[in-house]
């Protein structure tokens, strides 16, 4: 065409006035919110109900196709649900709830795991349950927290602490999230609730417990970095946590309130600061925590559009997926009931909300959906956050 479009002036301006329309949709169709999804209500981080390409940096393949679609309402909420429950079995309920699609995945903790092979039977039975024919080729997320120390729930790696792990170097770092990776995937386990990248400022719990791998953002870097591209390469998705860092809390926020009262420019400085290396490398998953962070909102980080939406998807970038912190703790009850919870941490922006339990998952799937379906939670939005954990799923599935 060009060619022919040369020879004629006439040609010349038409050619012209073509490729300036060309330009004018690509702009419109990468621009946030540029295609036939809402304008209102974006999370920064993907195009309407689409999931489009993303940077070099995304650990998603591109994808032009919706994945939740033919979803109800209910299966929409349920793929952005993961619940634990009691027993080394999975119990009738679970069953049910991941058979109809309104589970996305589970947790599980020490009461739950056994001996090794009781580990893989129960693992295996869960990604054999029926489901809905538009979920049946994405595994479920089945997530354990293996971070060594104090937090461990299986054996095997990691054969010690973030801070040990860290107070000995990047190689030995290395191999641990490797060993860590084997580990998990031979128990059937997809997902691990680590690496702490909270950087351990002395005084605060995390360094009382030995759970973060530095005091400084140049040793977390260089430690737990590697430690979950490590973990990756084993086909576990890592999960890098406490959004925005709760190196300066002075008790867990399973436990008590806490109001981190850092500057904004010093939580940039130095608590956020281990997620941009994180995310550059393509980290998939990255858990926000519950304290308050005065100088970044009035609400804990996983209720806060400032945090989720502000801070981490359009400041540093993240095109991966959110998961709160635990949503059954004494910094959530004292935020509000589970209803109010579960429509604070979807309206902020949080793509998987994480309980311990069945039952109050079950009152979380039950809230966002009833808001999805009257329209008070952004359809596209919601839409977005559905696909992006389907698009991890799909990759923990290869």
């Amino acid at each position: 065409m060009g060619s022919v479009l040369r020879k004629s002036p006439l040609g010349s301006a038409i050619g012209a006035v073509l490729l300036l329309v060309v330009l004018a949709g690509l702009v419109l169709l990468y621009s946030p919110g540029g295609d036939s999804g809402s304008r209102t209500g974006g999370d920064g981080a993907g195009v309407g109900p689409f999931v489009k390409a993303e940077t070099a940096s995304s650990p998603f393949a591109p994808l032009t196709r919706n994945l939740s679609a033919g979803l109800t309402d209910h299966q929409l909420a349920g793929q952005r649900i993961v619940a634990g429950f009691e027993g080394k079995t999975v119990p009738a309920v679970i069953r049910r709830r991941i058979k109809a699609g309104l589970i996305g995945g589970v947790i599980l903790f020490a009461d739950n795991l056994g001996s090794r092979r009781q580990v893989q039977r129960l693992t295996t039975a869960l990604q054999r349950i029926p489901r809905p024919a538009g979920l049946r080729r994405f595994p479920l997320l089945i997530m354990v927290d293996q971070e060594g120390g104090l937090v461990k729930r299986l054996s095997g790696a990691p054969n010690a602490s973030a801070a040990q792990m860290g107070a000995r170097g990047t190689a030995y770092s290395r191999r641990q999230g490797t060993l860590t990776g084997r580990n998990l995937k031979n128990a059937g386990f997809n997902v691990d609730l680590a690496p702490v990248l909270d950087v351990a400022r002395p005084g605060g719990v995390i360094a009382a417990t030995d759970r973060g791998f530095g005091s400084t953002v140049k040793k977390v870097n260089a430690t737990a970095i590697p430690f979950a591209r490590a973990l990756e390469r084993t086909g576990v998705a890592a999960t890098a946590k406490h959004f925005p860092g709760l190196g300066a809390a002075g008790e867990n926020t399973d436990f008590a309130v806490q109001r981190i009262r850092l500057s904004k420019a010093a939580l940039r400085k130095v608590d956020m600061a281990p997620y941009k290396p994180y995310i550059a490398g393509g980290g998939k998953l990255i858990m926000v925590g519950t304290a308050i962070y005065p100088a970044l909102g009035p609400k804990p980080a996983a209720f806060e559009p400032k945090v989720v939406r502000g801070e981490l998807r359009l400041r540093l970038g993240f095109k991966g997926v959110t998961i709160t912190d635990a949503m059954g703790t004494v910094a959530v009850s004292d935020f509000g009931g589970t209803k109010r919870s579960a429509i604070a941490a979807a309206h902020a922006g949080m793509d998987i909300l994480l309980y311990g339990d069945w039952q109050s998952a079950g009152r979380g799937e039950q809230a966002i959906a009833s808001r999805l379906r009257t329209g008070k939670l952004p359809r596209a939005q919601f839409t977005r956050a559905t696909n992006r954990t389907l698009q991890l799923r799909a990759s923990l599935g290869k």
